[in-house]
C-alpha cells in the first residue's frame, strides 16, 4: 500500500491518498480529520502511527505505507 500527501489550495485542504499495489486509489480522506473506518483498509489499531506519518509527510511525495 501506498500513500500521498496532496497539497489544497486556497479553501481546498490537504487530502491523503491511499492507493494500492497497482497504484489503484483505495482511500482519500482530509489530512486534518480524525482517522475513521481504518479497519476497511487493514489499518485498525494503528491511528496513531498513521497521523504521525502523516504529520511528517511531504506533499506531492508518493511513499510506500509500512506501518
Amino acid at each position: 500500500m501506498y500513500i500521498i500527501k496532496v497539497k489544497g489550495k486556497a479553501k481546498i485542504p490537504d487530502y491523503i491518498q491511499l492507493r494500492d499495489d497497482n497504484f489503484v486509489l483505495i482511500a482519500y480522506f482530509r489530512a486534518d480529520r480524525p482517522l475513521k473506518n481504518l479497519d476497511r483498509y487493514g489499518l485498525e489499531g494503528k491511528e496513531e502511527e498513521l497521523a504521525a506519518l502523516i504529520e511528517s509527510l511531504e506533499f506531492g511525495k508518493l511513499q510506500q505505507l509500512d506501518i
